[in-house]
């Protein structure tokens, strides 16, 4: 992957605002209602990616992505292409903070706050069913960056263990078997994208978001065993790729909300630094873990690594300035060196299809933002 040589680059978490043509295609697929028409689905999809990809390259990015216009979420976009998954209505854990304070939660619930989508859950063996989906969306970012003059793209993929951890199992006996099986097939998912010529960026809030939901009830020390457990699985699905093809995100969980229950960073990062990716996108700008700068600060950071600090919260519409963007990236270059950081941003901005707190417009502003600190920055450090 680039790295930042004669300037500090820029780049985000990988989902954006999805214009309604793209949402109404997702939810007619999602329901797999009359409505939906496989080549309509296509060419939306095709003409989306170009458009967001022109979008980023026009504001500034050096790093840009598609968007992920065609997954209806991060992680639940899998059942469309692997065997095993069912549609089933199955209780919703929800984030441990929120439950703290039920007026709040029920409150963000009726105003539209909470996404709504199928929830797969696995009934049957996971194999790959269709990698076609897969093939176009390759094909759609290579061509739009292509045509846009973009630096780099990247692509994201969810990790075995976000999967595992967000759709439930009633399938397989236990948990290495479950977790052995997603790896298999992300394994080939992981490896075609890089082997088009993009980055491959792995999701892993179960690295973190996973403490306060799926083990909201457990100790820390259980938890993190099975953190451990999942990075030693995504590891080895990304066996054959290359380490500096990859970086991976980590996410305390995209909403406005308390976040008093986030798993501090400093008792997960020996888990996360063994993790394969080279680079680390991480939150580094919302109010629960801007302070952790220092505990970066004082970790023992392998010399291959590159951070990719959230320069920009993903949950507020808020204009981030310019000068406190420089001012956070400058804070990660002193503790690993200029080559070693890009400015990023705390999460997506489009999650879930159709849910979003920032406004379209605004998020494209606050990327202009970070295009404008990351400059302040290197006239900084570069002189």
């Amino acid at each position: 992957m680039k790295t930042s040589q004669q300037h500090i680059l820029t780049t985000h978490v990988g989902s954006l605002p999805r214009p309604q043509p793209v949402v109404d295609q997702l939810f007619a697929q999602d329901r797999a209602d009359m409505l939906y028409d496989a080549q309509a689905f296509d060419a939306v999809m095709a003409q989306a990616v170009r458009d967001v990809v022109r979008k980023q390259v026009e504001v500034g990015i050096d790093i840009v992505s598609d968007g992920e216009m065609s997954k209806i979420s991060y992680a639940t976009y899998v059942r469309h292409r692997l065997t095993g998954f069912e549609i089933a209505e199955v209780p919703r854990a929800t984030p441990k903070d929120l439950d703290d304070f039920p007026a709040f939660r029920d409150r963000l619930a009726q105003q539209g706050g909470t996404p709504r989508y199928h929830r797969p859950v696995v009934r049957g063996p996971i194999a790959i069913k269709d990698y076609t989906p897969l093939d176009k969306d390759i094909a759609n970012l290579t061509q739009a960056a292509s045509a846009a003059g973009a630096h780099e793209a990247f692509m994201n993929a969810a990790s075995p263990g976000v999967i595992s951890v967000f759709q439930p199992n009633e399938y397989y006996t236990d948990t290495d078997s479950y977790l052995g099986a997603l790896a298999a097939v992300m394994k080939v998912e992981y490896e075609r994208i890089v082997g088009a010529g993009l980055i491959l960026q792995v999701d892993c809030p179960d690295l973190a978001m996973g403490r306060h939901i799926r083990y909201r009830d457990a100790d820390a020390e259980t938890f993190k065993r099975a953190a451990r457990q999942q990075v030693e699985v995504l590891n080895a699905a990304l066996a054959d790729v290359p380490t500096d093809r990859v970086r991976m995100h980590l996410c305390w969980g995209n909403y406005e909300g308390p976040h008093h229950h986030d798993i501090p960073l400093a008792e997960i990062l020996d888990i996360v630094l063994a993790a394969k990716p080279q680079a680390i996108q991480f939150e580094a700008a919302n109010p629960r873990h801007a302070h952790e700068w220092e505990v970066w600060q004082q970790a023992r950071i392998p010399d291959d690594k590159i951070l990719i600090p959230g320069c920009l919260d993903s949950t507020t519409n808020f204009i981030e300035h310019p000068r406190l963007v420089a001012q956070r990236i400058l804070r990660f270059a002193s503790i690993v060196g200029r080559e070693r950081v890009m400015a990023g941003t705390d999460c997506g901005f489009g999650t879930f299809a159709g849910f979003g707190a920032v406004h379209p417009d605004i998020a494209y502003a606050k990327l202009g933002a970070l295009v404008e600190g990351a400059r302040i920055a290197s006239d900084e450090l570069w002189g």
